[in-house]
């Protein structure tokens, strides 16, 4: 019986630090920092380790991206933190992160005709002339996957662990009652 397996490749989780922040300083005192007003109100700061990039906004809200777990996200604020306080922004407020989409790619373990899938299963898009994927999405828990015929997918859209094991879950379970009709 096929099984699925996954793997986080991307958590984007938002914080505030509940005290504005005074981006042309930040950008013209520290060397891991992109900012071009003109064109975006946030600055890019990037963390070496984890890599990850956050966007510093001047009302003290961040959004980081590029971490794998919410330990990784929680290392990387606080490594905002400490670039803040070299430029005498002393954040008190303990942030309250929350995650916005995780992203994450697996496989089911079989060979997928997405021809099939397309025309037996609701919410799907699918054009192999555009792109090799089938679309795939989920209303609850919301989760959108993409489908390939050797069985890798991704998905994104989940909020947590347990949403992303259920949309999992949930996937194979549609996805198999749709193939045992395929194969009778």
């Amino acid at each position: 019986m096929a099984a699925s397996t996954y793997k986080i490749q991307n958590i984007v989780a938002t914080t505030s630090l509940e005290k504005p922040i005074p981006l042309t300083k930040l950008a013209r005192t520290q060397p891991n920092t992109e900012y071009n007003p003109e064109t975006f109100p946030g600055l890019v700061l990037r963390v070496k380790e984890p890599k990850s990039a956050v966007l510093v906004f001047s009302s003290g809200n961040l959004v980081c991206t590029g971490t794998k777990s919410i330990a990784q996200v929680k290392k990387v604020i606080q490594a905002v933190i400490r670039q803040l306080r070299k430029i005498n922004v002393n954040i008190t407020a303990k942030p309250k992160i929350t995650v916005q989409n995780i992203v994450a790619s697996g496989t089911i373990n079989l060979k997928l005709n997405l021809n099939f899938l397309a025309l037996e299963m609701q919410n799907t898009e699918y054009e192999p002339e555009q792109f090799p994927g089938l679309v795939y999405k989920l209303i609850e828990p919301n989760a959108t996957f993409l489908l390939f015929s050797n069985g890798k997918l991704v998905c994104t859209g989940t909020k947590n662990k347990q949403q992303l094991e259920y949309s999992m879950a949930l996937l194979l379970k549609n996805v198999k009652a749709v193939l045992k009709n395929y194969e009778k």
